[in-house]
């Protein structure tokens, strides 16, 4: 094993804090990844790390030690992805973030094809339904679901419009009745998906008709799939977007209702950090993405 291997995998363990969850980050066992960081001490004549049953904090020489390497080798990692890119080959670190249900849905098929075409990219995924600050929070490529952009600093690209529509259960409906217009959902329970699970403000159009409804007085949450579940139970009226309730569409779960009136458009969208040039890798996943949303499986 390499020395610049060897430090990799010690920086991982000084990260997580834990030999098990770096081997698991690393897809190695613990032993290995013990034995590593003890042939690094042993080759430094220096403890680098504390052990004790709970957790593995760095010693002092350990941390000075961490600050000194982990640029070096970021740099040795971005060095090789650039003389790749520069050779016509995606390579490198690619860190997205992404919303949960679309990552947890759509991505896992994403990442497997495109990992088995580009195996010189690696990917580093984080999902949450929190709009990020991609420049703050060192990402590489943010994919959103939004109205459309404001943000003049950074680089963002359109993929496609997500259609969203009004379900509920079967049995929330016969108990409660089908609303025949915007106007009749004063009397029902309104599911709020909202990033901070609070109330949704759902600004409607039916023509030239316009309507504001408050959801989520009763029942909100940050996350499209628990809500979906939700309505499912037949706790209330969901707007969601399609991709999310597909299957309990299809078996009869959830139905559809108040068909004429529209909320405003939402698009599927890449953000990037403000680059001069988008790096190869970043191109690659882009559009290997988009083909994927808008052809093999669209949202």
């Amino acid at each position: 094993m390499s020395l610049q291997n060897t430090i990799e995998i010690f920086l991982a363990v000084a990260e997580h804090r834990s030999f098990v969850s770096a081997a698991r980050h690393l897809a190695m066992t613990p032993p290995a990844v013990t034995r590593a960081v003890s042939a690094l001490e042993e080759k430094l004549g220096v403890q680098l790390l504390l052990r004790t049953t709970r957790q593995v904090s760095l010693t002092s020489a350990g941390a000075a030690y961490a600050a000194r390497v982990a640029p070096l080798i970021t740099g040795l990692a971005e060095a090789a992805a650039e003389l790749h890119e520069g050779h016509g080959q995606a390579a490198g670190l690619i860190r997205i973030n992404a919303p949960m249900s679309m990552g947890e849905r759509v991505l896992p098929d994403v990442i497997s094809q495109f990992r088995t075409l580009f195996p010189q990219v690696s990917l580093a995924l984080t999902l949450t339904d929190r709009h990020i600050d991609i420049v703050s929070e060192n990402v590489d490529l943010a994919i959103r679901i939004s109205t459309q952009p404001k943000d003049k600093l950074t680089i963002w690209r359109k993929i496609t419009e997500i259609r969203r529509c009004f379900v509920a259960s079967p049995q929330y409906l016969s108990r409660f009745g089908t609303p025949e217009s915007v106007d009749d959902l004063s009397g029902h329970c309104l599911l709020s998906y909202d990033a901070e699970a609070g109330p949704e403000t759902w600004d409607l159009t039916n023509g030239p008709k316009r309507r504001r409804v408050v959801a989520g007085d009763v029942l909100s949450s940050n996350n499209g799939d628990l809500i979906a579940k939700l309505a499912v139970n037949g706790e209330g009226i969901a707007l969601l977007p399609q991709f999310i309730i597909d299957e309990p569409l299809k078996s009869g779960a959830l139905v559809q209702v108040l068909h004429d009136w529209q909320p405003p458009q939402l698009w599927l969208t890449l953000y990037y950090p403000p680059y001069d040039k988008l790096p190869m890798r970043l191109v690659t996943f882009s559009d290997f993405f988009e083909r994927y949303v808008t052809e093999a499986r669209p949202v």
